[in-house]
């Protein structure tokens, strides 16, 4: 029986509590909202605007769930109409650093990576 108490980067239990954090800040909508937000902070219709393809629902659930993590500071702001603004916390922004790195890796890679799938289709025979 696997030891459940495991979580050393060579096994991940069921419970590892890294698991329910990866899964929550390391989706692509977290990543493009934690992009977007290191230009400092931004309004939610702004935040829409940038991220082209997000509805509404997928962008206030995963707000929370940043801000419920601590990633995110989220203020109202007395105007009118009311407005919501979001910036990244100090703990938020110890996580540039590598989600950049991702992100460049995406970019220097993109050619490499897209010859790979277009291989693996082929072989496949997949259209």
């Amino acid at each position: 029986m696997p030891d459940s108490s495991r979580c050393d980067g060579s096994h991940f239990s069921v419970d590892c509590p890294s698991r329910l954090l990866f899964d929550q800040v390391a989706d692509k909508w977290s990543m493009m909202i934690m992009t977007v937000l290191s230009g400092g902070g931004t309004r939610f219709n702004e935040l829409k605007r940038r991220l082209e393809g997000v509805s509404q629902k997928s962008l206030s659930m995963t707000l929370k769930r940043l801000e419920r993590n601590g990633i995110i500071a989220r203020t109202v702001v007395a105007s009118t109409p009311p407005g919501v603004l979001y910036e990244m916390t100090p703990l938020g922004l110890t996580l540039l650093p590598p989600f950049q790195a991702i992100y460049l890796w995406a970019n220097d890679n993109m050619d490499a990576v897209e010859a790979a799938r277009m291989s693996y289709d082929r072989m496949r025979g997949v259209d």
